[in-house]
């Protein structure tokens, strides 16, 4: 049980017992699990640099052990603390693969195989990012979006900066309006988009992830590591952040039944009456009146036009030195 914390299974099995036997001496300790008393020695001398165990000052010197929770939380704190410095030594490594020999196809896309490797993928790069994460939400879902929606939610806490351009069908098939905005509420830079092309996470501006197949996304996809392709993936992001529309907090609650901001921003995603209704708690037909009166109001003649009128009205949140500046 302890091997993740560098205690090997033989020490494991001395500490156990002397947690049974506290105040047993090296040579007792020895007896009981037969052994002798040279390797009896050794094995505590590991368990005093491990923490697990000390010695009596009186003679013959007693083996008191430490208490498992506190010597556990210590040992997973010096662990977490050397996977930090292998995790910030690998950072530094990558300033290494810049040699043309280096940027070899092979080394700059992986290609991943299976809904498994895939989702697992896509939870690494969402917790493990530092800085900023941008994401173009579309359904299918290879993995479950709820786990996605807290990892995201667990990085906005964190102070991580996130970017999400979700379609229309994200709202009408994938996680609906409540979770969008309730990630905007968060702290998520979201915005709608009435054709996001394709699913895509790019994560520090260091490695995406984007499936081969639109339709299939669960049967393959790649993984782009710091290149020319990389740089593109991030120009489309933005070019598509500037046409889309901002998703206000606020917008979630409707005050007073005003649902116009909110019935704007799903226009200018292209949804449909039906499915604007279900999401408002409307009737089809109320929403294609409001639209209407809304359309005569802005002076407009189509539902883009209003939805365009929803993009020039919002408060713009467009992050400051992006790539399409």
């Amino acid at each position: 049980m302890l091997e993740a914390v560098g205690v090997a299974s033989e020490e494991e099995a001395a500490y156990r017992d002397l947690l049974h036997h506290p105040g047993s001496t090296v040579v007792e300790l020895a007896e009981r699990n037969g052994q002798g008393v040279e390797e009896a020695l050794k094995l505590v001398a590991r368990l005093e640099v491990l923490g697990l165990v000390s010695r009596s000052a009186e003679q013959p010197r007693r083996l008191i052990p430490a208490r498992p929770d506190v010597a556990v939380d210590v040992l997973v704190a010096r662990r977490r603390a050397e996977l930090d410095r292998a995790q910030a030594a690998a950072r530094e490594l990558v300033t290494e693969l810049r040699t043309p020999e280096q940027l070899r196809p092979d080394s700059v896309i992986e290609v991943l195989a299976g809904r498994g490797a895939i989702a697992t993928r896509f939870a690494q790069l969402l917790t493990t990012a530092r800085e900023e994460v941008l994401v173009l939400d579309r359904p299918p879902y290879v993995s479950d979006y709820s786990e996605s929606d807290e990892a995201v939610h667990t990085q906005l806490a964190a102070g991580v900066a996130v970017y999400g351009i979700y379609s229309g069908e994200s709202l009408e098939d994938g996680p609906g309006t409540e979770e969008a905005y309730r990630a905007a509420a968060a702290g998520e830079r979201s915005r709608l988009h009435a054709d996001v092309p394709m699913k895509l996470v790019v994560a520090d501006r260091e490695v995406a992830l984007l499936p081969l197949s639109l339709e299939a996304p669960g049967d393959s996809a790649l993984v782009v590591h710091s290149s020319a392709l990389l740089d593109a993936l991030q120009r489309m992001f933005w070019l598509l952040w500037e046409q889309a529309v901002p998703i206000v907090p606020g917008d979630a609650r409707a005050r007073d039944g005003d649902h116009d901001p909110q019935l704007l921003t799903m226009l200018s995603a292209g949804m449909k009456d039906e499915s604007i209704a279900r999401h408002l708690g409307v009737s089809s037909r109320t929403v294609g009146r409001r639209v209407a009166e809304l359309m005569d109001q802005l002076g407009v003649r189509t539902r883009f036009q209003a939805g365009v009128y929803a993009q020039q009205a919002r408060v713009a949140d467009r992050p400051r030195n992006h790539p399409s500046e």
